[in-house]
């Protein structure tokens, strides 16, 4: 039995919020403050801060940012996660009995 259950509405966010994320290979995003491409540099390694926003309760678009230009703005969606990324579900999975059986 599994005591893993899916969010539901309630559980999920509606509220507009920032993650900070490495610049992957190949991006072609532009900066919403500065309007210049946000570049992937791997000697650098920078970073970007990705935006869901929302009006209301109903979700918008998608904001992207240069690290230094969210704090330059003022940090308009809330201070940005720096939560690393899990890379794979499969190292996941493999460690999860439950997701195994799947």
């Amino acid at each position: 039995m599994s005591t893993t259950t899916a969010a539901t509405p309630t559980q999920c966010s509606t509220h507009s919020r920032a993650v900070q994320r490495d610049i992957e290979p190949g991006s072609i995003v532009e900066c919403i403050l500065c309007g210049e491409r946000i570049k992937f540099q791997a000697k650098i390694r920078p970073k970007q801060v990705i935006c869901n926003v929302y009006k209301g309760t109903n979700w918008d678009r998608v904001e992207h940012f240069h690290a230094p230009c969210y704090a330059q703005a003022g940090e308009p969606h809330g201070p940005a996660d720096t939560t690393p990324v899990v890379k794979t579900r499969r190292v996941a999975a493999k460690n999860n009995p439950e997701m195994q059986k799947a």
